[in-house]
């Protein structure tokens, strides 16, 4: 049987990090998983062993060593098509469970509405490199750039964490498109986290339970 694989987006300092962590956690003792299947959580860019070095090309911040808008979109593809090559298909394959911070979704929303880069073509770029692969559930969590910018007060930033609360909002609102677009499951990630996390199991066990 084909495993599942699950996506959590967000902008910076959402909590999907909190969220990935709880699930991971509880789906082995969830009953959806068989005993013979893994569970993998992973993260875009980064998952691969390639994909690391990829990930600190596009996230360190270095102004004279900056990539272009078109270099970054790419370097995230190469990431992606690696990741998708080595980690996500063979696990699938395997009936291994996935659960992947970040995909396709976020590249839409930081370098399409974000950057700027026409929507159609990261689309067909997508088509190429994903080969027909769809996450089997996307959470978006969700807050206002404000927010984003104050729970991330105390940390340093990356340098798509850099680009500052303009370029945010316009991230924001790509990502409550393309929500509504793929029919994402939203959840405010203002609340309670563990309101958040019996959300997301709720919805998990509604749309996964094998006894049903």
């Amino acid at each position: 049987m084909k495993g599942k694989f699950i996506v959590i987006e967000g902008i910076d300092g959402c909590g999907k990090t909190t969220q990935i962590n709880e699930l991971y956690e509880w789906l082995p003792k969830s009953g959806l998983i068989k005993e013979n299947s893994k569970l993998i959580k992973t993260r875009e860019p980064g998952g691969s062993l390639l994909g690391k070095e990829i990930r600190e090309m596009i996230l360190k911040n270095n102004d004279e060593n900056s990539p272009s808008n078109l270099t970054e979109l790419l370097l995230y593809y190469a990431d992606r098509a690696e990741h998708i090559s080595k980690i996500i298909l063979p696990a699938l394959e395997n009936g291994d469970w996935i659960i992947c911070d970040r995909f396709s979704g976020s590249t839409l929303a930081y370098q399409g509405y974000g950057r700027g880069i026409n929507i159609n073509n990261i689309k067909k770029l997508d088509n190429i490199v994903c080969q027909n692969l769809q996450p089997d559930i996307t959470f978006l969590l969700e807050i206002s750039p404000e927010e984003s910018v104050l729970r991330r007060r105390n940390k340093v930033p990356d340098r798509i964490e850099s680009e500052g609360i303009n370029f945010l909002k316009k991230v924001d609102f790509g990502f409550k498109i393309i929500a509504e677009e793929q029919n994402w499951i939203v959840i405010s990630a203002s609340s309670d986290k563990q309101m958040i996390s019996d959300s997301i199991q709720k919805t998990l066990l509604n749309k996964f339970n094998l006894n049903k």
